[in-house]
């Protein structure tokens, strides 16, 4: 009877240790901003307070799309410091397309293919330390990639 006790005990201590990982990439994980329809709550969510326009933002992306189901975008932040990228389109169900974090060191530069429900722009903002940048470019969409 001890031996299955410390069977049922060992197995429950591994179980644990297996899935902490998924519950820390959980934590990370801004519920509230990626589900909301709305883009300034979207932004709020994402604890931006005041955001600069910033030309050190590059997007590359093509002025007009011909399907709206998959827009490459191409961001390069030369902003010093750069800790995330985030990047929005107004006109989607949910604005909040990606946020992604930076180490130290790494290179802010992200190439992602997004959906666009309709012409819109797309939002870039970026965090270096306690200040927000943005830019943003107009894309045109030639047909419908959302619904």
């Amino acid at each position: 009877m001890q031996r299955r006790n410390f069977l049922t005990l060992l197995i429950g201590a591994v179980t644990s240790l297996l899935l902490a990982p998924l519950s820390a990439l959980a934590a990370v994980w801004n519920k509230a901003a990626f589900e909301t329809p709305k883009l300034d709550v979207a932004i709020k969510s994402l604890d931006v307070v005041d955001e600069i326009v910033s030309q050190d933002i590059l997007i590359i992306a093509p002025d007009k799309a011909e399907n709206g189901a998959i827009v490459q975008v191409e961001i390069k932040s030369n902003i010093v410091n750069t800790e995330s990228i985030s990047i929005l389109v107004e006109k989607n169900p949910t604005p909040l397309i990606a946020h992604f974090k930076f180490s130290n060191g790494a290179e802010p530069f992200v190439i992602t293919r997004i959906k666009m429900a309709e012409t819109s722009d797309v939002k870039v903002v970026v965090k270096a330390g306690t200040q927000y940048f943005t830019n943003a470019k107009n894309i045109i969409v030639l047909e419908n990639g959302c619904g």
